[in-house]
């Protein structure tokens, strides 16, 4: 067997994996056909369109950029740290593209207050705020344990 060849476990993960997504896209097609009123198909399209925009546009060029600019920074920078960068930054750009829609709405105001009783604005920069502590420790971690098993031992001497 090559190097380029997967094993028969990769493989067989690989069609489960794919199984289990055609499946649950069926399911979802299904629920939208039987529970989701055709006059409403338009905004669904667009909520993808808008969605794929915001992703391929926004999220995507930015996590490439912030690796190419952390790159530069810090010529050596582990490919862990900048994963656990990269990572936070996926993380808060797909809460930032779910929640704004939501900060903009509470602006412009509802005829019904408990759709949206939230404050998603304070709430959206804890979890800005959160995540950015929690990017921090896991890089912390990372470098503690890294420089622990690169430290040198020194020898046991005996008399």
């Amino acid at each position: 067997m090559s190097d380029t060849t997967p094993s028969r476990g990769t493989t067989v993960v690989r069609a489960i994996l794919i199984a289990g997504g055609v499946g649950l896209l069926g399911l979802g097609g299904l629920v939208l056909l039987l529970d989701v009123n055709p006059a409403r198909y338009l905004g669904i399209a667009l909520w993808f369109a808008g969605a794929i925009i915001v992703h391929d546009a926004l999220i995507a060029p930015g996590v490439v950029v912030a690796g190419i600019v952390l790159r530069r920074l810090g010529r050596k920078l582990p490919g862990v740290v900048l994963a656990i960068i990269q990572g936070a930054i996926v993380v808060l750009a797909i809460v930032t593209a779910i929640v704004v829609p939501e900060i903009l709405k509470k602006e412009i105001g509802s005829a019904n207050p408990t759709i949206l009783p939230l404050d998603y604005l304070p709430n959206l920069l804890a979890l800005y705020l959160a995540v950015a502590l929690a990017t921090l420790v896991a890089i912390v971690v990372y470098v503690v344990v890294a420089a622990r098993r690169t430290k040198p031992r020194s020898p046991i001497t005996q008399d």
